[in-house]
């Protein structure tokens, strides 16, 4: 049996989450993003992407004082830093 939300939607899998990382080149910042995303994507098995702010206009203009910039099925979960433990908890993990 599925376990549900207050709502009666099911809950997500920590696997079936997408996590975007968005950041751009040369950034120590996102370098530290990509290695804490990478490991827990190897651990649980989500899928994750990285967009390069420089490469989309709307992204630079939304997030370019906050890169790295980590999403969760789309919706902004943390910016600067990724804190594992936190990113664990948002996932169900």
């Amino acid at each position: 049996m599925t376990p549900l939300l207050r709502r009666g939607a099911p809950r997500k899998e920590p696997s079936d989450h997408v996590i975007t990382l968005i950041g751009k080149p040369d950034c120590h910042l996102c370098a530290d993003a990509r290695a804490v995303i990478a490991r827990l994507s190897a651990e649980i098995g989500f899928t994750w992407e990285e967009l390069d702010i420089n490469q989309d206009q709307e992204l630079y203009r939304k997030y370019w004082e906050q890169v790295p910039v980590t999403m969760i099925d789309g919706n902004q979960h943390d910016f600067w830093r990724v804190d594992e433990q936190r990113l664990r908890k948002a996932l169900g993990a």
